[in-house]
């Protein structure tokens, strides 16, 4: 009887053997076709050429070689662990469906994202030389297609002032659609302004700053074409001017802007283009004090091989009519002709900007060459340089940036991340 157990058992193990051999050898008579990944709402084919932004680069490439390779279950169970630790997923399954031709199949990951989660950011943190601390801080409740933020933020690095308070934002990135995106955003700030801003206006007419600053922003985002959108929006800023006679002033404008993002990808190298126009215009239409039209304009190009990486981001501005003093556009400040003292270029910026930054990367090692200007309309505009050295990875990096002039060498030192 004993001999006849083992008999049974040794006769069940190959079986076993014997069926998941088998499973192994028809799944690999199969050739991939194609590769599609589905998630709450939307669809990507992957054997298309498509470039979801949806998914990082890196996960993309590795899912679009499965395409004309033989199917491997092993490798789909990789891949389906990956999406669900990018998503942050409940769970990713796969699915093989026949193709259009014999020995062929299609592939389907379908993703299942919790109900909801929440997320802590540092959108922003930044230490200067010349500016001292900024930063941001923001919490996210996910629940579906829906975000809910708060958050907290004192950054005197980006505009003429130290601006500080809150801001609340809800978004919807799926409004009926997935090309149909919704934001609406509300802050609060008080204002601190620098002395050699003060300094530009007589001492007895404070009617240009202000204390506190409310701002209001609907915004809807249409995807005209997966590298086109269109937003459309308005702007409602209210704030309270620092004058004897203290009064609130509205600065209402219709918001627009077109973004076209583009990734090329090879074998050894990787290509994006970012591209986008914002216009603000303030109208009497919309109840507003100030009357005027605020140009964006933006060009980023990066090139990567391996590790060597090199980025060219030119932008421009264009400010016409009456407007308040956070519309201005500001350079020497982190990202912008970095080195320089944003007071010394123009205390309160101008209403024409133009500038120009190349870097090149080597693994966490960064140099970069800033130009630009910033000044006001019926003024010669004074073009400035400066250049730089540091270290980066990812949004965190430590830096010294140097202005470029004569009779003396001032660098200024810079630690954070900015995103």
């Amino acid at each position: 009887m004993k001999f006849a157990w083992l008999g049974c058992l040794f006769f069940g193990s190959l079986l076993i053997a014997g069926t998941e051999d088998s499973e192994t050898n028809v799944n690999s008579r199969y050739t991939v076709e194609s590769v599609i990944v589905s998630g709450d709402g939307w669809t990507t084919n992957l054997a298309s050429g498509g470039e979801d932004h949806r998914i990082s680069s890196g996960l993309r490439h590795q899912i679009t070689d499965l395409i004309g390779n033989k199917l491997s279950p092993s490798a789909l169970d990789d891949l389906a662990g990956k999406l669900r630790k990018e998503f942050h997923a409940r769970t990713v399954t796969h699915r093989i469906l026949r193709g259009a031709a014999p020995e062929y199949v299609q592939v389907v990951f379908d993703i299942s994202l919790r109900p909801s989660h929440f997320d802590l950011s540092v959108p922003k943190f930044l230490y200067s030389g010349r500016e001292g601390w900024n930063g941001a801080v923001e919490g996210t409740a996910t629940v579906a297609h829906n975000g809910f933020t708060v958050g907290i933020v004192s950054d005197g690095d980006e505009l003429a002032e130290r601006y500080s308070g809150v801001v609340a934002r809800y978004e919807n990135t799926q409004l009926g659609s997935d090309r149909l995106h919704f934001r609406f955003q509300f802050a609060s700030y008080h204002e601190q302004w620098n002395g050699a801003s003060r300094s530009e206006v007589l001492p007895d007419d404070t009617s240009e700053f202000y204390r506190t600053r409310q701002d209001v922003e609907p915004v809807a985002t249409v995807v005209l074409a997966k590298p086109l959108t269109l937003s459309i929006g308005f702007g409602f800023q209210r704030f309270q001017d620092e004058g004897p006679d203290t009064q609130t002033e509205a600065a209402n404008a219709f918001l627009t802007g077109l973004r076209y993002q583009r990734t090329w990808e090879g074998s050894e190298q990787q290509q994006n283009l970012d591209a986008a126009y914002d216009l603000r215009e303030a109208t009497r239409m919309l109840d507003s004090d100030f009357v005027y039209g605020r140009h964006h304009w933006n060009l980023r190009y990066e090139w990567s091989h391996g590790k060597h990486v090199v980025i060219d981001d030119l932008t421009a501005g264009m400010l016409t009519g009456r407007a308040p003093l956070f519309e201005r556009f500001v350079l020497g400040n982190s990202t912008t002709l970095r080195g320089w003292n944003k007071f010394e270029i123009d205390p309160l910026g101008g209403n024409r900007m133009v500038h120009n930054s190349v870097e090149y990367r080597y693994g966490v090692f960064e140099m970069f060459y800033d130009a630009g200007a910033a000044w006001d309309s019926g003024q010669s505009a004074v073009l400035r340089h400066s250049i730089g050295t540091g270290l980066r990875q990812g949004p965190l990096f430590v830096a010294v940036a140097f202005p470029v002039r004569e009779g003396r060498v001032d660098p200024i030192f810079m630690v954070g991340m900015n995103y």
